[in-house]
């Protein structure tokens, strides 16, 4: 199979894995937001939480197919979200403030989106980079 359509595959299986993920952080933001009326910050950081756990490793195994360490690999991914939720909750907590009083769904989904964006290729190119089919069989 050419490099191209491998690569084509694997950006089609981080996709659905990653709509998967984004359900369970879509269900769990509504039940912290609907059912405990938390703040949507901390609705959003939680729900996150459970997302990323679930994307990192159905993605490992599925998408990238990596035989290399889970814990360092764990790191790195946390290293990606030591930077990103601090922004993200911040530029949550803004614009669904009463300053500028967006929906939280709606920057929900648009905080989501530069979420895949940005986490397949720090995935791609520097979680999984070098192991990427190493754990397949030849």
């Amino acid at each position: 199979m050419s490099e191209k359509k491998k690569e084509f595959i694997r950006a089609l299986k981080f996709t659905l894995l990653s709509i998967s993920a984004g359900v369970i952080q879509i269900a769990s933001d509504a039940v912290f937001n609907e059912l405990f009326h938390w703040v949507p910050w901390l609705s959003y950081l939680l729900s996150l939480i459970l997302s990323v756990l679930w994307n990192f490793t159905l993605n490992r195994k599925f998408t990238f197919c990596s035989a290399n360490n889970v814990p360092i690999a764990m790191l790195k991914v946390a290293g990606f979200y030591l930077l990103f939720t601090p922004l993200s909750t911040w530029w949550t907590a803004m614009l669904t403030g009463s300053k500028v009083g967006w929906n939280e769904y709606l920057v929900l989904i648009i905080t989501m989106l530069i979420n895949f964006v940005t986490e397949y290729l720090f995935d791609r190119f520097f979680v999984f980079g070098k192991s990427i089919d190493s754990a397949k069989k030849k």
